[in-house]
């Protein structure tokens, strides 16, 4: 067995923590998905990451958008939620607590809460930034909405 020379103050200097009370808004907001910045280039040295979290009100919908060349992947903490996509965001998956998700890179859609009474909590991660593009006079068709709370 070969020992290898390990640094065990290797990074310490760029090693954060962020209380939940010190989040700052995150820079990239859509109408009703609030994100706050956990780890992010604004925060800490993370310069091929943004994770955070996105919360939706009860019954809001976010104004439509896409993440540009960002990978995101996002888990339901808290509610209930659905995104719509497709020809005039006519597609729609429902997203309960536990449920995680992948948006590939530059697919217009648009998040919601699907509870009226509870709000909606995502945890959300980019790489490699939290890029957000909203997208301006899109055609979106009425669905009805499968609300259960």
């Amino acid at each position: 067995m070969t020992d290898i020379a390990f640094d065990i103050n290797q990074n310490t200097d760029i090693f954060r923590v962020h209380r939940a009370v010190d989040l700052e808004a995150a820079p990239g907001q859509t109408l009703n998905a609030r994100r706050v910045s956990g780890v992010s280039r604004e925060n800490s040295a993370a310069d091929r990451i943004w994770f955070g979290k996105v919360y939706t009100g009860p019954g809001e919908v976010s104004g439509a958008h896409h993440h540009g060349e960002a990978q995101t992947g996002g888990y339901v903490l808290k509610g209930r939620g659905y995104i719509r996509y497709g020809q005039g965001y006519g597609q729609i998956v429902y997203l309960e607590e536990g449920d995680f998700v992948f948006v590939p890179p530059f697919m217009p859609h648009i998040e919601g809460n699907a509870s009226k009474t509870e709000e909606l909590i995502w945890m959300t991660t980019r790489t490699p930034d939290n890029i957000v593009v909203n997208l301006q006079d899109q055609d979106v068709v009425d669905l009805e909405i499968d609300y259960r709370s």
